[in-house]
């Protein structure tokens, strides 16, 4: 049983993400649970414009690991980027929250895992639920880069045209990374406004969140700021805390990466929580 464990964890750590998406591709837009045998549960939120396919690869190995996993689908993504126009933040939120309560009510203790803007929804249902015995918090734009000219531009553009397209700095093969091959690659300019109200209300409750925490975030994220890392982490009323910057990875990493032990690394901590 053991060996089987360990042979299976392997796969999953070392798999190439890209081949392992072309064998995948019909699971792109749907959203995840598996059961597992602990009375312990993780809640997995994925990023703005993705889907909860970016989340597959890690609920899998916490899977393995006695964890029952949800990883649920945002309102207005895996379908097409015009299902985001209407949505609030509030929305994501909500949606959360209520997934949140299904899974309490069935195991003792409910982590929870989030990337990029899931990360900010974690940390208002950590301020909301004080009995979350961990969060792990990967790539959150707690600082953006060029926050005041970004949105500026975002509410003046959305005056003359409703979509914006993508931007990807032409490094680290961005072509290939599966966080780009599995998200809208245009968006409502609206709903980036909402993205960012977000992140501010995030920012407003950061030293309420008393949850032991794991921060995570890539050294080169094109998104937030060198020091949003640091921010966040200063700025959390938590009293165990632990951060990992990640080499050569863009913003949202945790679909790319192969190695430098952060599956594992996630894992322990929600065993020490």
């Amino acid at each position: 049983m053991v060996k089987e464990i360990y042979q299976k964890t392997k796969e999953i750590i070392f798999v190439n993400p890209r081949k392992l998406l072309d064998e995948e591709i019909a699971l792109v837009n749907k959203p995840f649970f598996f059961k597992g045998g602990k009375e312990a549960a993780v809640l997995m939120i994925h990023g703005w414009t993705s889907t909860a396919y970016e989340l597959r690869r890690l609920g899998l190995f916490l899977n393995l690991h006695g964890y029952t996993v949800s990883i649920p689908m945002l309102k207005g993504h895996g379908t097409v980027p015009k299902d985001l126009e209407d949505v609030k933040w509030e929305d994501w939120f909500n949606q959360i929250d209520q997934e949140y309560c299904k899974l309490r009510k069935e195991y003792t203790k409910v982590y929870v895992v989030g990337t990029s803007i899931g990360s900010n929804l974690a940390m208002l249902l950590a301020q909301k639920h004080s009995n979350i015995p961990a969060l792990i918090l990967m790539a959150t734009p707690f600082k953006l880069k060029f926050e005041k000219l970004t949105v500026l531009f975002a509410q003046l553009m959305g005056k003359l045209k409703k979509y914006n397209n993508k931007y990807y700095p032409p490094t680290f093969g961005s072509r290939h990374t599966i966080t780009r091959l599995i998200a809208y690659q245009s968006y409502p300019i609206k709903s980036a406004l909402e993205v960012f109200n977000l992140i501010q209300t995030s920012r407003e409750v950061v030293s309420l969140v008393q949850s032991p925490v794991f921060v995570l975030q890539s050294l080169s994220d094109h998104i937030a700021t060198k020091h949003s890392l640091r921010d966040l982490y200063n700025s959390l009323g938590s009293k165990v805390k632990k951060k990992k910057y990640i080499k050569r990875a863009y913003h949202t990493f945790i679909s790319d990466i192969r190695n430098e032990n952060v599956f594992q690394e996630i894992l322990e901590f929600i065993q020490k929580n």
